[in-house]
């Protein structure tokens, strides 16, 4: 018997202030029988940090040629895509020609640093990729929110994302390792 997946509800409210963007929204994320809770998390968190109304959750971890999060314009070519983890360099390179926008949420401390060094070369040539990093913690902070109905209130602002839920309030911050082909 194949297992299911998990069924989150996330009231969200955001004010980006550095994109001007103020959104409230109900999403609904499956959350993968493989998948860990902080991952899930981290997966609502990359939604918030580029919410939009056309932005998508896929079928992430069940599909291959689709990443976990993606905004299709209206002729459905692939405007922004979002991946989590520490992918192969060849899957962010299709990304890259296949998107206009690629933006990789890379975690999982001290693999996620070996990664970057074996990779930093090579993704740089891509001046569409941006690669934000978020450590531990600071991923521990965030799962701790999740609740299988969440009400999130979200402030973004000069790269502080503040998120609160009636029992909790986290301050994150992402070190940007890539930013359009840039290496910081």
């Amino acid at each position: 018997m194949a297992l299911k997946a998990t069924v989150y509800k996330a009231n969200v409210n955001i004010a980006d202030m550095d994109r001007n963007v103020f959104l409230d929204t109900v999403l609904t994320v499956a959350r993968h029988p493989f998948e860990t809770e902080s991952r899930m998390m981290l997966r609502l968190l990359a939604w918030i940090c580029h919410a939009d109304e056309r932005l998508q959750f896929t079928r992430g971890l069940c599909a291959d040629d689709e990443p976990e999060i993606w905004q299709l314009n209206d002729h459905q070519a692939i405007e922004r895509w979002i991946e989590l983890g520490l992918p192969d360099e060849k899957r962010l390179r299709k990304a890259c020609h296949r998107a206009d926008h690629v933006w990789l949420y890379a975690y999982n401390g001290r693999a996620g640093q070996i990664w970057w060094q074996h990779n930093r070369d090579k993704l740089a040539q891509f001046g569409n990729l941006t690669i934000r990093f978020i450590d531990d913690a600071q991923l521990a902070s965030l799962a701790e929110l999740a609740t299988r109905n969440l009400t999130i209130q979200a402030t973004l602002q000069e790269g502080v994302i503040w998120l609160s839920t009636d029992e909790r309030h986290v301050e994150l911050t992402f070190t940007d390792w890539l930013v359009n082909g840039k290496a910081l």
